[in-house]
């Protein structure tokens, strides 16, 4: 973005809210947008949804059912306010959810997304499902 702007042309705006935060660790953590606290102290009536790795096939094949997925929409328009994971890849996952934030996606959107099974990266659907009450609950 910057080389953009001093090479004079005209760089989208970054929004550091939808700017994903990866450590780099065993497990691995990675987050973008809002928290459930911080949504709701910005005056955000908040759906929440979790899915434990535990859940999903692919992870208990690769060895990984420790971490989970967690997800922020606010209750009234349905926007993805944030998402949280921990556990095995989950730096690679959270790109579906800086692509929703960026498309300011809805909770309905991803509800009627199809995600590939068995892979971990259809925890992000599963947990959506939880937030609305449509998942079996952990």
């Amino acid at each position: 973005m910057v080389a953009e702007l001093i090479a004079g042309g005209h760089p989208h705006p970054v929004k550091p809210e939808s700017i994903a935060g990866c450590t780099y660790c065993q497990p691995q953590v990675a987050s973008v947008g809002y928290s459930e606290a911080k949504a709701k102290e910005m005056g955000f009536d908040v759906k929440v949804g979790r899915f434990p790795f535990i859940g999903n096939g692919k992870a208990i094949a690769l060895g990984e059912a420790e971490g989970m997925v967690k997800t922020v929409f606010d209750a009234k328009t349905g926007e993805l306010l944030g998402a949280h994971m921990v556990g095995a890849e989950v730096t690679e996952l959270i790109q579906g959810y800086i692509v929703g934030r960026t498309l300011e996606t809805t909770e309905k959107e991803l509800m009627e997304t199809v995600f590939p099974h068995p892979t971990l990266s259809e925890m992000m659907h599963e947990s959506v499902l939880d937030a609305y009450g449509r998942a079996i609950h952990f």
